[in-house]
């Protein structure tokens, strides 16, 4: 089963093979069943189905469909001796299921076609087979813009050679991707993950399907894939480049974003969410930073308009209109951080309809509740844009940077701390949330996490929160790293729909895998490597399935990230929505630049690794342009750091990349951290 590499056809190739000592009637049945829209109850009746006598193919279309009328889905096979059936009731049969449809059992498929039905694609295949005979049968699926176009892809991929060199063509193009960057490392669960799925899990689920099991979406989200495409910085940085200048034209000219939206019409919804803008600027510098493609700054860009919230509006959901203004995607990270320049009582920013976790969507939704996540957030926003405005030459606002980054440090370190972690936020009436006081969410994860990652929190109140994040929300017994606790139950304060969920589910107290990562590489980023391993092995969705007891807990795919894992009985260590999540790009992330330490500026790349000190080496095959690097990286206690390319040792330490189209021999030698600690008379508190 796969899609073709550039055009919308999907392929079902069965082989069959006869080893059963005698000859065989078969038949084999392909079956699907139309939806056109967002959901089968709504969009039954109006499927009109056809048989397409230029390319023989089936077709279905949905006229009442307001963005894709026009649009015709096919399905087709391969072969000349075959029945097909439109009709859902016919193919299932009366008292029937799928497990036993009465078509199994009929000679031939009534050929029915046309408007009112319960619409599917039945085409049933007849064959011999001697012993020994082999037999490949091709279904198609796919779409065109009209009748036109779906007869040249029928006529495009007939065939059982042209199916084969599609699949071809599909697999290289992974290899190419998926093989840009190998680690071997002396955990195999690890290589696995990394060398493959989490990359696979983000681009053909997260950037392309934007669907799963559990949720059938194609909405992308601004924030959303903004995060995702910083997993391909060093494997494909031209979708990271696309995806900033997307998301930059789904901006208000007011500042703010669209949360979420459809295309091809662009229509979604407007909010008041506080961080969603912030991540453009976020992402533009580390992109830039990390590539040096300075003019993607100078890309023109338009905004989009639509009316503004009214007080007290928590969102609304429209098609906005592209404005005629256009600035460059410098002016629109400007313009973002500049909206989020807004600020409570504490000079914290205002958490609005919800941050980070929309799900606190009341915490300040009448505009007075403050977020010291976005705090922590925004600091480091600022704080990686004043790269980039240097580069522009922009002084103005290299200053407001600094003077906001001064003023935030200032402000969250006077009133958000807590005493032994950082406060979480303020309701729009003053009461502190993620409080020791706090009778439920006493402790929130992230915030803690952003104040190492951000370096906006005291060195030594940083240590003391992590510390307190080890003890009440590291959950060895459960194998669970909590976002919260204790879960949002029956306390009088209404954080938003978060306390919809049980207690101990998705965001309310399980674990939320993608603030657990933000936790392992807080502790990565405090050098604590036995930690950052123990906890990393906890979040491998591969080691939940190690044994059919394990299995039996988990119960969701163990080879991709899983946005939750609940932590509630009779669910306590059960995966939930799978594929779907951003886990995944920052799994890679943590995995590759916090873990295996790789870090790259441009054409530098160096290692600052944070594995175990009992690893003596490991590998990293790194793909530079059309230049290949195998690097190998000692560890040892008594090693003098060095780095040797091809033999020669150099005087940096790190390695000068040039795409000089040879293979080339990296050996990077470093003191274990502990070594380097003791050295410098300290150890780790943490």
């Amino acid at each position: 089963v796969y899609v073709d590499a550039e055009e919308a056809v999907k392929f079902v190739v069965i082989k069959i093979t006869n080893r059963s000592g005698r000859s065989r009637r078969l038949s084999a049945t392909g079956y699907a069943e139309w939806v056109l829209g967002t959901t089968r109850p709504k969009s039954v009746m109006h499927v009109v189905t056809e048989f397409d006598s230029l390319s023989g193919a089936l077709t279905a279309r949905n006229p009442y469909n307001a963005e894709f009328a026009n649009r015709i889905a096919f399905f087709d096979v391969d072969e000349s001796n075959y029945s097909f059936t439109t009709d859902r009731a016919e193919f299932i049969g009366r008292n029937h299921t799928l497990e036993n449809p009465e078509a199994m059992a009929r000679q031939r498929l009534s050929g029915k076609l046309g408007a009112g039905l319960d619409p599917c694609a039945a085409i049933q295949v007849f064959f011999d087979l001697e012993h020994e005979q082999h037999r490949e049968i091709v279904f198609r699926m796919g779409a065109g813009k009209d009748i036109h176009e779906v007869a040249r892809l029928v006529r495009q991929f007939k065939g059982n050679t042209v199916a084969a060199e599609s699949l071809k063509k599909v697999k290289a193009q992974w290899i190419k991707r998926l093989h840009a960057i190998q680690i071997e490392t002396p955990d195999a669960s690890l290589n696995i993950l990394t060398n493959g799925w989490l990359l696979y899990q983000v681009m053909s689920c997260r950037l392309w399907g934007r669907t799963g099991f559990y949720q059938s979406g194609g909405a992308f989200g601004f924030r959303d894939q903004l995060q995702d495409v910083l997993s391909l910085l060093h494997v494909e940085p031209k979708i990271t480049r696309d995806q900033i200048l997307l998301a930059a034209s789904r901006q208000f000219k007011e500042g703010d974003v669209q949360h979420w939206w459809h295309p091809p019409l662009n229509r979604g919804v407007r909010t008041m969410c506080s961080d969603d803008f912030l991540w453009l600027p976020f992402v533009t510098s580390r992109y830039v930073t990390g590539t040096g493609d300075y003019d993607i700054l100078k890309e023109q860009v338009p905004f989009i308009e639509g009316r503004v919230l009214n007080l007290n509006e928590e969102s609304y959901y429209d098609l906005p209109i592209t404005s005629a203004q256009t600035q460059s995607l410098y002016d629109h990270c400007k313009r973002a951080i500049e909206n989020g320049l807004r600020f409570g009582s504490h000079g914290i920013p205002l958490i609005g309809s919800g941050d980070w976790n929309d799900g606190m969507s009341l915490v300040g939704i009448h505009g007075r509740g403050e977020s010291v996540w976005l705090g922590f957030f925004l600091y480091d926003v600022l704080k990686r844009f004043v790269k980039v405005a240097e580069l522009q030459q922009d002084v103005d606002f290299v200053q407001k940077c600094h003077q906001h980054i001064q003023q935030l440090g200032t402000n969250i370190n006077a009133h958000a701390w807590d005493g032994n972690w950082y406060l979480r936020a303020w309701f729009d009436d003053g009461t502190p949330l993620g409080s020791s006081e706090s009778e439920e969410c006493r402790i929130d994860s992230i915030s803690q996490s952003w104040s190492v990652l951000s370096e906006a929190g005291e060195a030594d109140r940083s240590l003391i929160a992590m510390e307190s994040v080890n003890k009440y929300l590291v959950n060895r017994e459960k194998h669970l790293l909590q976002l919260l606790d204790p879960p949002f139950d029956k306390s009088k304060t209404d954080p938003g729909y978060i306390k919809g969920y049980v207690p101990g589910v998705r965001e309310n107290g399980g674990q939320y895998t993608h603030a657990a990562i933000w936790m392992v590489m807080a502790f990565a980023k405090l050098g604590n490597s036995d930690r950052v391993w123990e906890l990393l092995n906890m979040i491998n969705p591969i080691n939940h399935g190690r044994s059919p007891e394990e299995v039996g807990i988990y119960k969701a795919e163990p080879y991709v990230m899983a946005a939750d894992v609940y932590g509630v009985e009779p669910h306590t260590g059960r995966g939930g929505w799978t594929w779907y999540t951003g886990s995944a790009g920052w799994m890679y992330q943590l995995i590759l630049e916090s873990f295996i330490g790789l870090k790259r500026e441009v054409d530098v790349l160096r290692f600052e690794p944070c594995v175990p000190e009992d690893w003596p080496s490991f590998k990293v095959h790194y793909q530079y342009m059309a230049t290949p690097y195998h690097i190998r990286i000692e560890q040892n206690e008594d090693h003098a750091a060095s780095v040797s390319l091809d033999g020669i040792l150099q005087h940096d330490p790190f390695i000068r990349l040039t795409d000089d189209q040879k293979e080339h021999e990296v050996v990077i030698k470093i003191r274990t951290r502990k070594a380097k600690q003791k050295k410098a008379g300290r150890e780790l508190i943490v």
